[in-house]
């Protein structure tokens, strides 16, 4: 009965094309709004945190390619499993330059402090290791 009743759910529900949109549009324009933020605010505040890590300040524009370019890349389909690991590299960068002292850290609610990073490298790359589905601009 239940196996029925599984398969039968299973078969109405059955779209992994669409998963796959969904997937790519949900955390392509979610981090949208982190590049468009970057766009109105600049990125001094990275380059100074690079700095201070001994790290050269330009790296802080490579924000914008993985907070636009490749959000957009993974919305549209085009070479998204490329698109997906720079999503997540950006996402581990900026943990490690920002985050890491919340690593063992829980919030009020009991949630990781990192909870959100992680989502979004995850994301990222289960974005990569799918690919696109059918509705993409270039299919694999």
């Amino acid at each position: 009965m239940l196996t029925a009743i599984n398969n039968g759910f299973s078969r109405f529900v059955d779209g992994q094309d669409a998963g796959k949109l969904l997937l790519r549009l949900t955390f392509g324009i979610l981090m949208l709004f982190h590049g468009y933020a970057k766009t109105q605010h600049g990125v001094s505040w990275i380059v100074d945190l690079l700095q201070s890590h001994g790290l050269p300040g330009f790296i802080a524009y490579g924000a914008f390619i993985g907070e636009i370019v490749a959000p957009i890349m993974i919305i549209v389909g085009f070479m998204t499993r490329f698109a997906g690991l720079v999503f997540a590299f950006n996402l581990l960068v900026a943990t490690l330059l920002v985050g890491m002292g919340h690593f063992y850290t829980l919030t009020e609610v009991g949630a990781w402090a990192l909870e959100t990073e992680a989502l979004y490298f995850f994301g990222g790359l289960i974005i990569m290791l799918v690919g696109p589905g059918k509705y993409a601009m270039m299919k694999n």
